[in-house]
């Protein structure tokens, strides 16, 4: 066989070759983030709490603990330029991804044309019917979430998915790591409070991966951590009234300071007397002295059922 032959055969394995390169995920290098955010000229946009992150191990290790299979439809929150939604198309049957930033649009379009398994949604998460989408693109069956969270709006993105009954999973996300910490802490502690309560009835929290801000495209001013919220399919605590069980967590740590008895009485959402309010402490068997924080969920469970009773 003469020398043209050969030649031809490994053109076209390289091309082959090549070609697979470029339909992997790319994006976790910084050189390519950089090429395409000064091909489009992009200006990070501070109000939206852009920091894309730029280290693959990182992208893997949360592909990893989000447990995502090629039968999984997975809901991706702030995609910004698809470095991490090119991972998760990679890993999932299918991928939808809401980006608030409509300057981002153009570049999804051009970062993940050779994955056909992605939707890329255009509107703001908190206005987004994610039911929908779930009913949509998965038979209503629950969804996996994965994202890279703006650390401005993480609280109210999490408890809406949790709050709005929407079909989840888990939730796989990148957050501040002070916030991070509070998810996951118990009573008694510094950081223990309405969100750690919150976070623990819907689901059970693990961090699983701590993140240093020079993994990140700008570097953020604190440090991240990657939290998995698997959503319980029954809450670890029965309770009578779960926006009375709220209610109370929220004057519990509203006057951090003060006992949970004087927290009720001030709090003006219990019409309840003082003796009232001291005869279901006494039924429940707390101290009247206690505070919010030393309570488990499990006690602020009991205290709202005696409430309720109380009320009822």
């Amino acid at each position: 066989m003469d020398i043209k032959y050969f030649t031809k055969k490994i053109l076209i394995k390289t091309n082959i070759y090549q070609e697979e390169i470029m339909t992997r995920p790319y994006l976790g290098n910084p050189k390519y983030t950089i090429e395409v955010l000064q091909k489009y000229g992009f200006v990070f946009q501070k109000r939206f709490g852009q920091n894309f992150l730029i280290d693959e191990h990182v992208l893997e290790k949360i592909i990893e603990s989000s447990g995502i299979t090629k039968d999984d439809f997975i809901l991706e929150i702030g995609p910004g330029i698809g470095t991490m939604t090119q991972y998760l198309a990679e890993a999932a049957r299918e991928v939808a991804a809401v980006e608030i930033d409509s300057s981002l649009i153009p570049i999804l379009k051009d970062t993940l044309k050779d994955w056909d398994n992605v939707s890329v949604i255009n509107n703001d998460i908190l206005k987004t019917d994610i039911k929908k989408i779930a009913d949509e693109k998965n038979g209503g069956k629950p969804v996996k979430v994965v994202a890279n969270l703006p650390y401005y709006i993480t609280t109210p993105i999490i408890m809406g998915l949790f709050e709005k009954n929407v079909p989840v999973d888990s939730i796989t996300v990148m957050v501040q790591k002070e916030v991070a910490d509070r998810m996951q802490v118990g009573p008694g502690t510094k950081d223990y409070g309405a969100l750690s309560l919150a976070v623990q009835y819907y689901a059970k929290p693990e961090i699983v991966a701590n993140v240093p801000p020079n993994c990140f495209m700008p570097r953020p001013k604190v440090g991240s951590a990657v939290i998995k919220l698997t959503r319980y399919e029954k809450p670890p605590v029965d309770v009578k009234d779960e926006g009375l069980m709220f209610r109370l967590i929220r004057a519990s740590f509203n006057q951090r300071r003060k006992t949970l008895v004087n927290g009720i009485r001030n709090s003006g959402d219990f019409s309840l007397s003082k003796e009232e309010i001291e005869d279901v402490f006494n039924r429940c068997d707390l101290p009247l002295n206690i505070r919010g924080e030393a309570l488990t969920l499990e006690q602020f469970a009991m205290l709202a059922n005696c409430i309720y009773d109380e009320k009822n």
